[in-house]
């Protein structure tokens, strides 16, 4: 196994990568640097579009252009740059953050505060009409959500409980039900970040400052940790032509000068070829 870097980068807070199969790209973004990027292998070439307000995650849509977790809500950028509001929550001091799409093509968007220092944020699920319904409130920092194969099971993180939790999950509503701890993370051994579910039914969780990314078997056992050279792994998930390859953004955001220092790579995008079978991600249906 190797861990390569994908994109050489000093983003303060990179997170959210999400492989477009349709374009052979990888989308991905740095919240505080309100940038999103696409970066295509074939060429290495990472483009950068900047948005109005801070990014929390960008994601493709079925129609052409993406969709973006924005500070105030959640907004559509076509294909020619045009940008329109479809959800319009803004609250004082809270942002948008991390974000998936369900199997059926609706986003899945979660909010934090600035501050983090209450239980202000939520996450809510939007169709593609643009209908949104907050599904867990009074969430600290919601991070990671993702789907088992089968579509039976969600997987969500809100980032202090340090843990992973699964819900049951109805692809035909939408709808989750009987929340409960699906895999604790040590005291000790960083926090989970961003998370992607591979062809197995497998969970890979970044550990932000933890610097690895774990794999939890669907019975919710650690069974393979993997060491990165950077300090704060903040998201993962598998593209490249075969789906074979695991992308891993990072952050700079809170490290002394010493430690950017001593590990350089903070702020990259690493690529780890081979290393698991993930599965097509679905694009947004709006």
């Amino acid at each position: 196994m190797s861990i390569e870097v994908a994109v050489r980068a000093s983003a303060q807070l990179g997170e959210g990568p999400t492989w477009d199969h349709s374009s052979s790209t990888l989308l991905w973004v740095d919240i505080l640097a309100s940038e999103v990027h696409r970066y295509a292998p074939a060429r290495d070439d990472d483009a950068v579009l900047t948005v109005p307000q801070h990014v929390g995650a960008a994601k493709p849509r079925a129609q052409g252009g993406i969709v973006c977790n924005l500070r105030d809500g959640i907004a559509l950028i076509d294909r020619d740059g045009t940008k329109s509001w479809l959800v319009y929550w803004a609250r004082e001091g809270v942002r948008g953050n991390d974000a998936g799409i369900d199997p059926s093509g609706r986003l899945w968007a979660g909010t934090m505060r600035y501050d983090q220092a209450a239980d202000e944020g939520w996450l809510a699920r939007v169709t593609g009409e643009g209908a949104a319904k907050v599904m867990l409130d009074k969430v600290n920092t919601s991070n990671g959500v993702g789907w088992s194969p089968d579509a039976k099971l969600m997987y969500f993180i809100d980032t202090p409980t340090r843990r992973i939790d699964v819900l049951d999950f109805d692809n035909a509503s939408g709808t989750i039900a009987h929340r409960r701890p699906f895999a604790h993370v040590g005291n000790t051994e960083g926090w989970p970040d961003g998370l992607t579910v591979d062809a197995d039914g497998c969970v890979w969780v970044a550990l932000w400052g933890g610097h690895a990314v774990r794999r939890y078997t669907p019975g919710g056992e650690l069974d393979r940790e993997i060491e990165l050279p950077v300090d704060n792994p903040t998201a993962c998930c598998f593209g490249g032509a075969d789906f074979t390859d695991l992308y891993v953004t990072s952050a700079r955001s809170g490290l002394s000068d010493q430690a950017l220092m001593d590990r350089q790579l903070n702020g990259s995008v690493l690529v780890l070829p081979g290393v698991g079978q993930g599965v097509p991600g679905t694009a947004f249906n709006g």
